[in-house]
């Protein structure tokens, strides 16, 4: 993890201006991470490359001794042709077993790094609080955790074969002087013109693959609001409006890639077409010497066949560099999320596990979203051990903000929240998960059976989710559904109503028998008679969990012990339902107007 933030500060720190050095510094990451696996892949990228260059030695061995006296007598010897072709076998196998090493080893190591760096972005999303979540798009987030990561490790394909390729050509360049110097000399002008065209190209390309990481961020977000927002655009008849809006971001994604594209197009031919104009040179510089008696013929293959060999590692070499601006942005974006200030800090408290319900204690809480008015002030209220309390208030009075805090999905700015005298923020990871369980406004379930909706993958039996089930009022629809417990539901449960959603989600949270049940609206979409049932059936638990309901129904408000009136952020009052209902005309105007609405929606 240090590597990394000394890379990522590095890498931050250099400008654009030095894309190569900044790719290095990211390689080097991967380097020291899977030390292993690079040696092995390297290893067999070495083995490659000798043999590749044994093959010039044997192809020039062969000229001298088989070739030219076979053209000057008319016969070969057949224990010179047998040799020559044991040689040319080994060598080929040789280098076959150095080619699978070299792959294998590369392919592995880029696949490690990069589910390293997933889980790594992952854990990161799951320690961030959710006001972090909220300023960063899900379409980003998603593009963070897969395209960005993959381009971040991308050159890690071509880098066992840059670096066996890179001895290649430094054996080959030895060979090529012991040869014949002036031919080698003339050979090697090709390398000053290459590095000059692969900073070209990364001064070109560098911005370019910046903005497209960028564009495939926003084209995610795009996508994913379009789905999660169907019904809106479906029942607005917004279908054209979205499309266009998808269009015109993906059309500017593809305009740049094939801007960038463009880019490449040029400078792949031109790195592969530089060796072999020096091939050319080399070849008409050395029939001159063979003419003038300066050198022999297999000298003149020679030196022209390491120079064709050495254009191999000049393009490995040139692939490897022409995948650091995009692995470069990558890595960037990558490791801001994982830099991102803001994670919840823990202590090591533990929640006792007595069989009754939790105490808990809101002290001067308050709290607001970026530096906005705040939504809560002050609020300070106290529920004792299986009690019910009701939440009331109009919108926008912080109800759904304090049922947050409550889970610790955020911290408060001022204040604090005790579950059985313990601060939430002295807890010790997943303490609270244990104990507190919040059923939310809206029903999400995931696209799997009823069963594992239910239990989310947890340790349950059967007989535990089927009374939860009940508890939560849904064991009838859901025996009656094909298949039972095994039952799909479909992407956010979409083959089930609103009020059946509902009440899987509060089983789900049920079958974790808390301590502590928060209740934000969760029963909005079930019948009242079916509420007042699990309400009912949740207060006569054996366990007696201490329950918080934000309510709006009046036969929902009057089964709590007491009611809490927010207004404006504040605890405005505090009591049973009828006692309110006596003292508080904004109360009494506020809950009226709940069930006049609710009546006028029932008899539509």
């Amino acid at each position: 993890m240090t590597d990394e933030r000394d890379t990522r500060e590095s890498t931050q720190g250099s400008g654009r201006g030095s894309t190569t050095g900044d790719g290095f510094a990211v390689l080097g990451v991967a380097i020291r991470r899977e030390p292993w696996i690079f040696t092995l892949s390297t290893i067999g990228s070495l083995l490659f490359g000798v043999m590749t260059v044994a093959d010039a030695w044997v192809l020039g061995w062969a000229t001298d001794h088989v070739v030219v006296p076979a053209f000057r007598d008319g016969e070969i010897a057949s224990g010179l042709l047998w040799a020559v072709l044991g040689l040319f076998m080994a060598v080929a196998v040789l280098r076959a077993v150095g080619i699978v090493a070299r792959r294998l080893g590369a392919g592995l190591m880029q696949y490690r790094m990069q589910a390293h760096s997933r889980r790594e972005v992952t854990r990161q999303y799951l320690s961030l609080p959710m006001e972090w979540h909220q300023r960063h798009p899900t379409g980003q987030l998603l593009s963070n955790a897969y395209s960005d990561v993959e381009a971040a490790w991308g050159p890690i394909a071509p880098l066992p074969m840059a670096v066996g390729t890179l001895v290649m050509m430094i054996v080959a360049i030895v060979q090529m002087l012991a040869a014949d110097v002036v031919m080698a000399l003339v050979g090697l002008l090709v390398f000053p013109a290459v590095v000059v065209a692969n900073l070209f190209y990364q001064r070109l390309s560098s911005p370019l693959m910046t903005r497209a990481q960028g564009l495939r961020a926003e084209v995610s977000e795009i996508a994913h609001e379009s789905f999660d927002g169907a019904m809106v655009v479906k029942t607005l008849g917004r279908e054209a409006e979205e499309t266009a809006r998808f269009t015109a971001k993906a059309h500017e994604l593809r305009d740049v890639n094939v801007r960038a594209g463009r880019i490449r197009a040029v400078f792949d031919p031109t790195l592969a077409s530089l060796p072999n104009f020096g091939v050319l040179v080399v070849l008409a510089v050395g029939v001159e010497r063979v003419l003038s008696g300066a050198t022999d013929p297999g000298d003149v293959v020679t030196v022209a066949y390491l120079l064709t060999i050495v254009s191999f590692p000049i393009r490995s070499i040139g692939w490897l560099l022409g995948e650091f601006p995009r692995s470069v942005v990558g890595f960037r974006r990558t490791q801001r999320v994982l830099d991102a200030t803001g994670a919840m800090p823990y202590g090591d408290a533990v929640l006792p596990a007595p069989a009754s319900g939790a105490r808990l204690e809101v002290e001067g809480l308050g709290f607001s979203y970026e530096q906005a008015v705040p939504l809560l002030d002050g609020v300070t209220f106290d529920v004792e051990p299986g009690r019910t309390v009701a939440l009331v208030g109009p919108t926008a009075s912080g109800k759904s903000t304090l049922t947050h805090l409550l889970a610790r999905l955020f911290d408060p700015q001022r204040g604090r929240v005790r579950v059985d005298g313990l601060d939430l923020r002295d807890l010790a990871h997943g303490t609270l998960s244990d104990s507190v369980s919040v059923v939310g406004q809206t029903a999400f379930l995931f696209d799997d059976t009823v069963r594992d909706n239910v239990t989310l993958g947890a340790d349950v039996s059967d007989e535990q989710v089927w009374a939860a089930l009940r508890a939560a009022e849904a064991d009838g629809f859901v025996a009656a559904l094909p298949h039972g417990l095994d039952t799909a539901l479909g992407e956010r449960g979409t083959s089930l109503s609103g009020g059946q959603r509902q009440r899987i989600s509060l089983a789900r949270a049920l079958v974790r028998r808390p301590r502590l049940l928060v209740l934000d609206d969760a029963t909005s979409a079930v019948d009242p008679e079916v509420e007042a049932r699990i309400l009912a059936t949740l207060r006569e638990d054996d366990r007696g969990a201490t329950l918080v309901v934000v309510a709006y129904r009046k036969a929902t408000i009057a089964l709590a012990d007491e009611v809490i009136h927010l207004d404006q952020g504040r605890v405005a009052d505090r009591g049973t339902h009828e006692e309110l209902l006596e003292r508080s005309v904004r109360y009494g105007r506020l809950v009226n107007a709940y069930e006049h609405a609710a009546h006028e929606e029932t008899t539509r």
